[in-house]
């Protein structure tokens, strides 16, 4: 097969199974904003032509720039067809609107979307929270903001979305041609390690014999419940006083809005909340493999969302072993089921953020059966290699082939 691979953050959810397919032996070009390398694929860069204009109607800002994204995308696939490469199947994330015009310059490829959101202006992230109440303004521009995305299904062949609630998000007339697959967690690279160490910037190592309490996240924000870990951690802090605080994540924005009276969410909380700075550590974005030993000596890691995406690093964590605590929001609650395989909290609540947090460090023992059935439900439902991976390539051979692929593909299937 031709394998075309659209992602503006190159790879992207395309991270593993773009190189998978060039090691089966198919040929792989992937189209992105930047050249990264990938195993066996060749990468080719696009840039839209100019930015959106400042002055057109804010509803629509968005979609004039993922008409730009579109465009140039289909300049390079115009480019790729003159080199002698069609693709059989094209896999494209539509969010930014790469794919909006990719069918009409590949008329005979099938065309696999990435369906990770849905906006709606409510039930889910949008005002979700009470100090951001939904105003008519916000519900016009978000049934705006879904153009490029009905437009991208419409023009899908089909469509793969990474859990149950995201899915589900999507319009009931679609949902009949959105299978459900994840991205897929490596949990050979992703496991316990009970002889784990991070060292600290001040020279201090800290391992699982330690009181090490985690939180991460790409940046430090609301939709990933700063504010309420942070106001959290100030009476995690006060009752454990052996507790040790590390927090990876970047200061920028990745949803919503900066604060209005500071430079970033940490410094505005920081403001805000009284902490022992000598227990508490901002790490801000470290490499994944600095990740892995965070998570592996954590003895309580704090994972908290809006109704949103999920994130790829609270299952990594929980494959780590991991005792994550948890919001109890959809996306949560559908993988961890409270003190089963992980513990669940108000998210909005810091003090049973808390009370959940000391219950993980004040029971390590009792907490060795959750850790082993996180791990287990990571191993058994999103492992890369034995689940994931497989279900992503029956859905593109079933295209390949003209057949319907499954709503939950299996290898078997």
């Amino acid at each position: 097969m031709k394998l075309l691979f659209v992602h503006q953050n190159t790879p992207g959810q395309y991270k593993h199974l773009a190189p998978h397919m060039a090691a089966a032996g198919h040929e792989v070009v992937f189209v992105g904003k930047a050249q990264r390398p990938l195993p066996g694929v060749a990468t080719v860069a696009y840039a839209p032509s100019r930015a959106p204009h400042k002055d057109g109607h804010h509803y629509l800002r968005g979609f004039e720039d993922q008409v730009l994204h579109g465009q140039a995308v289909a300049r390079v696939g115009l480019d790729l067809v003159k080199r002698g490469f069609v693709p059989d199947v094209i896999c494209a994330h539509p969010g930014w609107g790469e794919a909006l015009f990719l069918k009409d310059v590949f008329p005979d490829a099938r065309l696999l979307a990435f369906c990770e959101f849905f906006y709606r202006s409510r039930g889910s992230d949008v005002g979700f929270d009470p100090a951001q109440p939904l105003t008519l303004d916000a519900a016009c521009r978000i049934r705006c903001k879904n153009a490029t995305l009905l437009t991208s299904l419409e023009a899908a062949d089909w469509g793969v979305s990474p859990t149950e609630w995201q899915r589900r998000q999507h319009p009931e007339a679609w949902r009949s041609k959105i299978s459900l697959v994840h991205d897929g967690v490596d949990t050979e690279l992703c496991r316990p390690d009970g002889e784990a160490a991070f060292t600290l910037p001040d020279g201090r190592a800290l391992s699982r014999r330690d009181e090490v309490v985690t939180y991460i996240a790409r940046n430090l924000e609301p939709y990933r419940g700063f504010p309420t870990f942070m106001h959290a951690a100030a009476e995690i802090l006060r009752r454990r006083p052996k507790a040790e605080i590390l927090v990876v994540g970047g200061d920028e924005v990745s949803y919503g809005a900066r604060p209005a009276d500071a430079p970033n969410w940490r410094e505005k909380l920081l403001k805000e909340v009284q902490l022992d700075p000598g227990r508490i550590h901002f790490l801000g974005r470290v490499p994944y493999d600095q990740f892995l030993r965070i998570v592996q000596v954590s003895r309580a890691h704090v994972y908290l969302t809006y109704p949103f995406v999920l994130s790829w690093s609270m299952l990594e964590a929980m494959a780590c072993g991991a005792v994550v605590v948890g919001s109890a929001t959809p996306p949560v609650a559908e993988v961890i089921e409270d003190g089963r395989n992980g513990l669940l909290a108000d998210f909005f609540d810091p003090k049973a953020v808390a009370d959940r947090v000391e219950e993980a460090l004040g029971a390590p023992e009792r907490m060795e059966g959750i850790r082993a059935a996180a791990r287990r439900t990571v191993v058994e439902r999103y492992d890369l290699r034995s689940v994931c991976l497989p279900a992503q390539v029956r859905i593109i051979e079933d295209l390949h082939a003209g057949r319907t692929p499954a709503l939950h593909p299996t290898p078997a299937s």
